[in-house]
Parts: structure tokens; C-alpha cells; sequence
């Protein structure tokens, strides 16, 4: 069973239906993909790991492997550095997005396979799906939803579950 998301902000999982955030500039074709483009990737898309945050809320469950982050935690997302779109630690010379927030939004992260293997320079980083803005304004391209959705989809992967993308493109 794969989570579906929907041009309409919508994700599907199973015969629950959530409300979700993208990006400002909504769901694009992958291809169509660029680095700080503000669109949110369509896609079949694996999911690799999770990571949270421990002094906010215990462990989540999940099938996939979960690691407490640390203040340390990082993304590159400079197409030009040797580990773009891979975890980093900081301090780090590139740009890099830092996981550890003062915001509730990467208090759980979900890293979705997207423009990883390998990565191609400047098609796309931090492809996540993650806690949505409590107002739920735009991510910068990934997927947000409220902490409890998030929990329960979590809660129901399987370790075939994959992250559907549709485009109405």
C-alpha cells in the first residue's frame, strides 16, 4: 500500500485521507525538477529513513530504520559539493539546510528517495515528507502534514511502502 499525494493536498493511505502542504509552485513532473524551485517532485518514490526529535517526542514507529537527530544535522543542498543531497554535519562549507529547527517542522523527517542514486547536480535536495506549518503554508517542496497524520501513516507503512507523487500535468 503506497501513500498517495495529490495535486489537491491531498495524501491517501489505505481508506484514510489527510490534508497535506507542497510546495508554492505545487507538483511538477520530476524531470522538470530544479534546486530552490519551490515545487514539490511527482513520482514513485522509496522511503529511506526517519529522523526526530528526541527532546521533543519519543521514539516514532516505524518500519523504516529512525534516528534521533542532533543539533549537528544537516542536508546539502549545493549541487556544486561532493555531498550534495546527503546528511551532513555541521559546521559544513557548503549550503546545507540545518535539520536541527527551532520550529516544529523537522521534529520528525521522513527522507524520500528522490534524485539519490546518485544524485544528479542541481535537480532537487531534501526531498521530505514532515511536520506542515501549523498555518499550513508551503513547504519548499516536500510534503507536510499535521504531526498526528504524520504518526498514523507512519504507523501503518509496510516495508513496501513507497511515496506516490500524482501530477496533474
Amino acid at each position: 500500500m503506497n501513500i498517495i499525494v495529490k495535486p489537491n493536498h491531498t495524501v491517501s493511505f489505505g481508506s484514510e485521507t489527510f490534508t497535506c502542504t507542497l510546495g508554492p509552485r505545487g507538483i511538477l513532473p520530476a524531470v522538470s525538477k530544479r534546486e530552490g524551485d519551490g515545487a514539490t517532485p511527482a513520482g514513485l518514490w522509496p522511503l529511506r529513513e526517519v529522523f526526530y526529535r528526541s527532546d521533543r517526542l519519543s521514539c516514532p514507529q516505524s518500519v523504516l530504520a529512525t534516528t534521533p537527530l542532533t543539533q549537528n544535522d544537516g542536508w546539502c543542498d549545493d549541487p556544486s559539493h561532493k555531498l550534495y543531497n546527503k546528511l551532513i554535519s555541521r559546521p559544513f562549507e557548503a549550503s546545507h539546510e540545518q535539520l536541527w529547527r527551532e520550529d516544529h517542522l523537522y521534529d520528525i523527517v521522513v527522507v524520500l528517495g528522490f534524485n539519490d542514486n546518485p544524485p544528479e547536480k542541481g535537480c532537487g535536495s531534501a526531498i521530505f515528507l514532515h511536520i506542515a506549518a501549523p498555518d499550513m503554508s508551503p513547504t519548499r517542496g516536500c510534503v507536510g502534514l499535521k504531526q498526528e497524520d504524520l504518526l498514523a501513516v507512519m504507523r501503518a507503512m509496510t516495508p513496501d511502502t513507497q511515496i506516490e507523487i500524482l501530477s496533474d500535468e
